[in-house]
């Protein structure tokens, strides 16, 4: 009896990223069919027990187009749809999907996010001088919507004053209800 390896995924509107994780695969067999089937074997363990997959995806795929990298840990696919164009779940059927089958989160883009760069989902170059503007709203990186505070204006010595007066009238109301409380 066959076992299914984990297997996650994300998609672009022109394409779908499905990573097998099977560490150690021997003999992996990897076919794309047009019409949309993923299939997958391979052996692997002490045991070499053997690793079965088959995936009946939503929409054609352009096989010719599409990539696969076979690596120590996994096996990487960028599948080239034939249609760009987001669909609304990876596989065919109404039935729920396979508990082996996951979200690849680092991966994921929502529909209106999606960039169509290559390299998307690639942390490695981002650029962490930018989150400062959070997205073009200044420096206030809360934006517009959000009132943080009155004092932004005012000069320190002006807070401090503030402060003195505000801890002052909370020692007066403490003193004012201590003097109102009955003695027991």
């Amino acid at each position: 009896m066959s076992r299914h390896p984990e297997v996650k995924w994300a998609e672009r509107e022109d394409k779908v990223y499905l990573t097998v994780l099977l560490p150690d695969a021997k003999n992996p067999k990897v076919n794309v069919d047009p019409d949309g089937m993923f299939t997958f074997s391979a052996t692997a363990g002490a045991d070499n027990k053997i690793y079965e997959l088959k995936l009946d995806l939503l929409e054609k795929i352009n096989a010719e187009e599409s990539k696969i990298n076979i690596g120590v840990r996994n096996i990487f696919c960028v599948l080239e749809k034939a249609e760009p164009k987001w669909w609304k779940k990876l596989l065919r059927g109404d039935g729920k999907p396979p508990h082996y089958l996951k979200v690849d989160w680092d991966k994921w883009v929502d529909e209106d996010d999606d960039t169509g760069g290559p390299a998307d989902f690639d942390l490695g170059g981002m650029d962490f001088s930018k989150f400062g503007d959070m997205g073009g709203m200044g420096d206030d990186a809360m934006g517009e919507d959000f009132d943080d505070s009155d004092d932004e204006d005012v000069k320190p010595q002006e807070l401090e004053e503030k402060d003195k007066d505000v801890k002052e009238g909370a020692e007066a109301s403490t003193k004012d209800k201590t003097e109102a409380a009955p003695s027991s």
